[in-house]
């Protein structure tokens, strides 16, 4: 999204490169869920335990694993010590049956790891309405928890075991000096569809050495969600299982406490998340062109992203995009139903470094520089308003062929 902070070193699709912060160790095999016979189930472990933060979906539709997820952080007071995600059935639609499915699988593990059942937090991505298989996670729990490792091999297995239709894994990690202290965040996601702002289709798990309560990481991780998960939109539609997972063990001695510290903490972090949304939306369903979508001159915040929203959510500018064609009518038209009180005539738009619109009007432009840089695996776009000094930058991508064809048989 945007550049790197000074500083900080991030590690972008590289995971033979990335570091892994002390204390977590993860696992992945196969158990049978998905059709495929891929890996399907994975286990992060805090040996330590760890403080938790979350967000979830805002679907009013929460699949079971988001419920007894909710439940389990309130009664462990922010507490987990380890992290169960199965792939290739989501455990959603599946009624009371489901969320006792899910409760026994917590069970089982925490049993196995002789902790409270409420520390253990369980995900689940894949199709909708099929009832989840317990029994076969409840057989490769044993195995599962014996072959975890803390080596990067196995945090790249945890990663490809939560893909569904991802093409790669997502993993990125990034370090900071508190005094002299190092300390380690990285994050790993999965999604590629069903991918709207306020989450969407898509787990993401971010582990860190460093110490912080609860409550602490709650405020970071929503500023770090706000700056990238929640500026990114591929298709609009928002999952059932979105979750967001922020686990601190404290094993650097380093404490977000120390102003210091949070701050770098902070940017760690939020570069981290940035570096994943843009691996999602890269990621996306059938997406050959990803947009980076700037919205300026608004009056407030909020402002430019009601605009980018609709411009992202708009599906006659997906496909014109999806054809590199620079219809910049279809731009001004999403603008003008955003819900903002703008101007036509404050209104300009550019694509890559050409001007397109001037005033709310055509002006003389390379339509074929134009067609180039929309061409491009990725464009820059933006649409001044001519209203005030704020600004956002959104992620988004063409809508294309290949999208409806993968979503038009994903059940079978």
């Amino acid at each position: 999204m945007k550049a790197l902070r000074p500083g900080i070193k991030t590690l972008r699709r590289s995971p033979e490169a990335i570091r892994l912060p002390r204390g977590f160790s993860f696992s992945a095999l196969a158990a049978g869920i998905k059709v495929s016979g891929r890996p399907d189930l994975a286990m992060v472990e805090a040996a330590a335990g760890a403080s938790a933060a979350a967000l979830f979906t805002t679907n009013r539709v929460a699949a079971a694993p988001v419920v007894v997820g909710r439940k389990s952080l309130r009664s462990s007071h922010g507490r987990v010590r380890a992290v169960v995600v199965n792939s290739g059935n989501a455990n959603c639609a599946t009624g009371l049956s489901g969320i006792q499915a899910c409760e026994r699988v917590c069970r089982q593990a925490a049993k196995l790891l002789g902790v409270p059942a409420a520390e253990i937090f369980p995900s689940s991505t894949g199709i909708i309405g099929v009832p989840l298989p317990a029994e076969k996670i409840e057989a490769k729990l044993p195995e599962l928890i014996s072959s975890r490792a803390t080596s990067q091999s196995a945090a790249v297995a945890f990663a490809r075991a939560i893909m569904t239709t991802d093409t790669h894994p997502k993993i990125a990690s990034a370090q900071l000096c508190a005094g002299a202290k190092p300390v380690t965040v990285l994050g790993i996601a999965k999604g590629a569809g069903m991918i709207h702002p306020q989450l969407a289709t898509m787990l993401v798990y971010l582990f860190t050495d460093v110490g912080a309560s609860p409550r602490e990481l709650q405020s970071l991780l929503r500023e770090a969600c706000d700056l990238s998960f929640n500026r990114m939109s591929i298709d609009g539609d928002t999952s059932t299982n979105d979750t967001v997972l922020l686990l601190a063990n404290g094993v650097s001695g380093a404490h977000v406490k120390d102003r210091n510290t949070r701050r770098k903490f902070s940017a760690a972090l939020s570069s981290v998340c940035e570096s994943l949304a843009e691996q999602i939306v890269s990621d996306g369903e059938g997406v050959q062109h990803v947009i980076r979508l700037f919205v300026q001159q608004t009056r407030s915040k909020e402002e430019a992203l009601a605009v980018a929203r609709t411009i992202a959510h708009s599906a006659l500018v997906k496909t014109a995009w999806a054809g590199a064609d620079p219809n910049w009518g279809r731009i001004l038209a999403a603008v003008g139903r955003s819900g903002v009180h703008i101007n036509p005539m404050h209104i300009q738009i550019f694509i890559g470094r050409q001007q397109v619109c001037r005033n709310g009007m055509a002006c003389a432009f390379n339509q074929k520089q134009a067609h180039r840089d929309l061409s491009q695996p990725v464009c820059e776009i933006r649409v001044q308003l001519g209203r005030g000094r704020h600004a956002v930058q959104f992620l988004t991508t063409d809508l294309t062929a290949d999208y409806v064809r993968i979503n038009s048989d994903y059940s079978t």
